[in-house]
């Protein structure tokens, strides 16, 4: 099996910035991504990453002060999140996926993805 594991979770204000790390036990699924999901919503993919090729990807939402990076030295897969505000407030997933390019496939569902991690709160209020 495969073990994610989310950290750098915090509590701050609007404006701030966050640095968010998914450490993987090892490298190998094809495809990688962030979720976030606040209370009473939908879980919501908001960066991606696939090994086979072509920039990352991110929700129209966020795209402009997200970014993803993956750290292959450290088993890292990196999120920063710029300007946060306070609809970000949210638990933030790492997830993972080994067969994820078959049609059909959208990385911005959940049930693409097989592995997660325990996730870690985000939390911007005044």
């Amino acid at each position: 099996e495969i073990y994610l594991h989310e950290s750098g979770g915090a509590s701050v204000q609007p404006g701030e910035s966050l640095t968010l790390s998914c450490k993987f036990s090892r490298w190998g699924p094809n495809c990688m991504a962030w979720f976030r999901q606040a209370p009473g919503q939908e879980r919501q993919g908001i960066a991606g990453f696939y090994t086979g090729g072509g920039p990352p990807y991110y929700a129209d939402s966020l795209k402009g002060r997200i970014t993803i990076a993956r750290h292959t030295s450290n088993l890292t897969l990196a999120l920063r999140i710029d300007n946060l505000q306070v609809e970000d407030t949210a638990i933030y997933y790492c997830a993972a996926e080994y067969l994820c390019a078959t049609i059909g496939r959208r990385w911005t569902d959940p049930q693409t993805y097989t592995y997660w991690g325990q996730g870690t709160q985000v939390t911007v209020n005044q």
